[in-house]
């Protein structure tokens, strides 16, 4: 029954601690939430939903590549029945996603993730650059 204060102050210190991101987020000014991509202005519809594309583009990215590279097949029909080359670089890239820096890079930082896309692919400003165009 003497350890009652030494137990509450323990709990208030734990509270304090475990919570402290949250309180200096706060006094910062800053938010949880994550960056904005720049969308394209001259395109209105993507190859699947806004939500899907958000959580699930890498599935559908690597299903581009196994179809194209192990079963040749280099068109895809989207949800709306429209039909796609099935391309990140002609197809994401050059259309619509034409700022690597501005759209994939923004989310990739913010979620230190290091894409390995660009192991293969080359950012379609980057190619013109080498090029001397």
């Amino acid at each position: 029954m003497h350890d009652r204060p030494q137990i509450y102050a323990g709990l208030l210190v734990f509270l304090g601690l475990i919570s402290f991101p949250i309180w200096y987020n706060l006094h910062a000014g800053t938010s949880s939430k994550g960056p904005e991509p720049k969308l394209p202005v001259n395109v209105k519809q993507c190859v699947a939903p806004t939500s899907y594309m958000r959580t699930s583009h890498m599935d559908l990215l690597i299903g581009w590549r196994d179809q194209a590279v192990r079963n040749q097949n280099r068109s895809y029909v989207a949800f709306d029945g429209k039909t796609y080359n099935v391309s990140l670089t002609g197809t994401c890239l050059m259309q619509c996603h034409s700022a690597k820096a501005d759209f994939c890079d923004r989310c990739h930082n913010y979620a230190g993730f290091a894409a390995y896309c660009w192991d293969c692919h080359v950012d379609p400003k980057q190619q013109v650059a080498r090029s001397g165009r």
